[in-house]
């Protein structure tokens, strides 16, 4: 028996261990956030606090019990059923290591001393968490200094890095797809925008013969533009719109506009296009954009629009959807004509560039049409995307959970439009439910309560003509 509850420990501590590590991946492993600013803490006292209590009350017979009968199925069916699981990086493979070894360990000396439960479950886990963070800032500061060097060795390196309250995404695949026309051009993949992500994109997949990089700058607090811009040392930077989002780390508007403008303290800069809502004087090396911008027509085939370059107005079009998409692609159109493209040349670009995906991203499939803006997480770009689907002419069913960092004024502006708008409205997640609920018609909403289902919901609930919307997509953390 008693080697049974030594294996049944083992099992405990890295049941726990893998809960841990699970939120501190979602939360780019800040243990602050995954305490303080969780988004279902009852998933803590489910699956952490409760079985760590349980431990110490109940006797042996009892928790073995609690623990194979209800505990671990439940834990597994709750890892089951996320959408955004954990993926075994090296990091959380190392984690899992030290937690075991550390586990195993002090499981002999208890046995030895027959008192396991005086350090059971929290030493083990605090020791993995010490260890592994320890480890990774060890591993991290060389792994900067190699990739420091490696864009150091690239002969004419020209690195982009661009940043914005919304937008950086789209800016910087839109940038991309007009460069590549002209450069051996490289983007960060996907939305790595992290100073860990950029370290590890540079050290893995950079090409030798990239003439010009264009990173993406994210930021949860002051100084970490900041940071990314001492690592890079980018030749160019664009600034773009600027508001509220993730206005809970931030506290104000000034906090997130100062750390916005971070990206303006590289010792190389070259020229940096800032849009006009950031608050900044007039310098020589800074140029304000959208200038004069003029949006002609916006529909379900694209965005006409003209600019004021040179003196000149051009004439633009791209077969992208949403207004304010004008508004990057202003600034990508400067950006490329600093870097020696003509106007015509940018112009053929343009013509055939390609939505971002999961951005207002417009797929025709059984004979429904899908705007797929599941990636699109803020007031002013959802509110384009609903007066966008406002001009078709059939059924329109939007599926949203809302808007996640933001709030409850924004989210009921946001609900009355939608309730304005749209026949059919099917609500994900469960943060912004009782909002929505309040906001929309009775007769014309329904709430997902398991993402799992949400294709035979599809199925079930939408009909060949209809426009389904995606509005913002959060994991089921949120």
């Amino acid at each position: 028996m008693e080697y049974f509850n030594i294996f049944t420990h083992l099992v405990l501590v890295m049941s726990l261990g893998w809960y841990l590590i699970t939120n501190l991946q979602w939360y780019s492993y800040k243990l602050e956030r995954v305490v303080f600013k969780h988004h279902k803490l009852h998933w803590h006292i489910i699956y952490f606090v409760t079985p760590f209590v349980m431990y110490y009350l109940l006797p042996s017979l009892y928790f073995l019990v609690y623990f194979y009968a209800l505990y671990l199925p439940l834990l597994i069916l709750w890892n089951m059923k996320l959408d955004k699981p954990l993926v075994l990086t090296s990091r959380v493979q190392r984690f899992l290591a030290i937690l075991l070894f550390v586990t195993f360990s002090i499981s002999l000396l208890c046995f030895v001393s027959e008192n396991c439960k005086s350090a059971g479950i929290f030493i083990p886990l605090f020791i993995a968490y010490l260890v592994s963070f320890s480890l990774e800032r060890i591993f991290f500061i060389s792994f900067k200094h190699r990739a420091k060097k490696r864009l150091q060795s690239i002969k004419d390196l020209k690195i982009i890095a661009i940043t914005a309250s919304y937008g950086k995404t789209s800016i910087k695949n839109y940038l991309y797809q007009i460069l590549k026309s002209k450069f051996n051009a490289y983007k960060t993949p996907r939305s790595v925008n992290t100073l860990a992500g950029l370290v590890l994109d540079v050290n893995r997949d950079l090409p030798e013969n990239t003439q010009i990089y264009i990173a993406e700058a994210g930021a949860r607090m002051q100084g970490d533009i900041e940071e990314i811009s001492n690592f890079l040392h980018q030749d160019y930077a664009i600034l773009g719109q600027v508001g509220e989002q993730h206005i809970e780390y931030f506290k104000t508007l000034d906090n997130i506009i100062h750390t916005k403008m971070e990206i303006l303290k590289s010792p190389k800069m070259i020229k940096a296009f800032v849009h006009e809502s950031v608050p900044i004087l007039d310098y020589e090396k800074i140029e304000k954009f959208p200038n004069d911008l003029n949006i002609t027509k916006s529909n379900l085939d694209g965005i006409w629009f003209d600019v004021n370059i040179d003196e000149k107005q051009e004439h633009f079009y791209a077969p992208i959807l949403g207004s304010f998409n004008a508004v990057n692609l202003t600034a990508c159109i400067l950006m490329a004509k600093e870097l020696g493209m003509s106007i015509d040349q940018i112009k053929i670009a343009l013509d055939k560039i390609k939505p971002v995906e999961h951005r207002l991203q417009k797929i025709e499939a059984g004979g429904k049409v899908i705007i797929d803006d599941s990636f699109n997480g803020n007031f002013e770009g959802m509110l384009e995307a609903v007066n966008l689907c406002s001009e078709y002419k059939g059924r329109k069913v939007i599926i949203t959970p809302g808007l996640v960092e933001s709030t409850d004024e924004t989210n009921i502006l946001l609900a009355k439009e939608i309730n304005k708008h749209f026949d059919f409205v099917i609500l994900t997640g469960s943060l912004n439910t009782h909002l929505f609920s309040d906001n929309i018609d009775k007769n014309k909403q329904f709430i997902l309560k398991d993402k799992s289902k949400m294709e035979e919901t599809l199925i079930e609930k939408t009909r060949a003509g209809d426009l389904i919307l995606f509005a913002n997509d959060a994991p089921n953390f949120i």
